[in-house]
């Protein structure tokens, strides 16, 4: 019998993008690889990106113009989802005050509601997405509102986001600001709040989704506040020593180097023993005897380092010494 594949386990896949399906200019080779297998194998796919400034066409044209196979009606914005929260909230045709991009507007308007750029006495809610071009002045109106009783969604709270001169500041930089200005606290429709996940999966008509990413504290930790099953992937910005440090709520059922596992035997991919490696606990530390995969120690070390709180492992033997400092989870790297 075949054993069962992730694409066989799961009828969706919620891609994250940066750091999953491409990373800086470049799409990740086997994410495009993952993306097409589902396709043939007919897995709705979606792709859940907490960017609320593009509309959903151009995130769809950018990720062609890397040569990933998207769809316009494959991509999930945290625009549209602070937009069916909105709608949710408020009456049908109130006003909303937006902060952010034309495309966040145009999904606030989608659902029936009206949009403004600055307060008056008709503003039932604020929205706020990022966008470059957000001032003092954006802000300005967005804190007369909120004070005066407006509901206040942030389509996400990420305080940086990456760009070529690195990470700057994100739309949570300036949902942090109105925090201050105001003493209040918004709605999240982005990750790691569900929303997001849960509005992807039913626009997909899924019923076993399965969460792709790269962070633990976005994209795993939005899929467990949506009680769904997760796929990490090491070719972002997690590495082998955050994995074993992962606070409960952050911790992925599978790891994977990159998205191509989709294909992979699902008992192959999940957390926990392994053939050929022997781990436990003693004086603080994950001791390691055996041989196999690095990947597949990290797999083995995660139940332990996550049950005793301990991210360092010693090898006994040379091998295991070897495999360990490959993985960068050994005692000198915690110095």
């Amino acid at each position: 019998m075949t054993a069962q594949s992730l694409l066989d386990r799961y009828d969706c896949l919620l891609l994250d993008l940066d750091g999953t399906v491409y990373y800086g200019p470049e799409a990740i080779k086997g994410a495009v690889s993952g993306i097409d297998a589902a396709h043939t194998a007919g897995v709705a796919v979606r792709f859940v990106t907490n960017n609320a400034s593009k509309t959903p066409d151009t995130v769809a044209s950018h990720l062609r113009d890397l040569g990933v196979p998207a769809r316009t009606d494959e991509i999930a914005t945290s625009a549209q989802a602070g937009a069916r929260l909105l709608a949710a909230a408020v009456p049908a045709g109130a006003t909303v005050l937006v902060v952010g991009t034309d495309a966040l507007a145009a999904e606030v308007s989608r659902l029936g509601l009206r949009t403004t750029r600055g307060y008056n006495d008709d503003v039932a809610a604020v929205v706020q997405g990022h966008s470059p071009e957000t001032a003092w002045a954006d802000l300005a109106e967005a804190c007369t509102a909120i004070r005066a009783g407006a509901r206040w969604v942030a389509c996400n709270v990420d305080p940086t986001l990456p760009t070529e001169r690195g990470q700057l500041p994100g739309n949570g930089s300036m949902v942090a600001a109105l925090r201050t200005a105001t003493g209040t606290t918004p709605a999240v429709a982005g990750k790691p709040e569900p929303t997001l996940f849960t509005e992807a999966a039913r626009a997909a008509d899924a019923r076993a989704p399965l969460v792709i990413g790269d962070r633990l504290d976005t994209d795993i930790a939005g899929a467990t506040a949506a009680d769904l099953d997760s796929l990490l992937v090491l070719s972002g910005v997690t590495n082998p020593a955050d994995v074993l440090g992962a606070p409960e709520g952050q911790r992925p059922r599978y790891l994977a180097d990159d998205a191509s596992a989709v294909t992979a035997p699902a008992a192959e991919l999940a957390v926990g023993a392994r053939a050929g490696w022997q781990v436990d606990v003693a004086d603080g530390e994950l001791r390691v005897s055996g041989a196999g995969e690095p990947l597949d120690l990290l797999r083995a070390l995660c139940p332990l380092a996550w049950q005793h709180g301990v991210r360092c492992a010693s090898g006994t033997t040379d091998i295991a010494k070897a495999v360990v400092n490959t993985l960068g989870v050994g005692a000198i790297d915690y110095r």
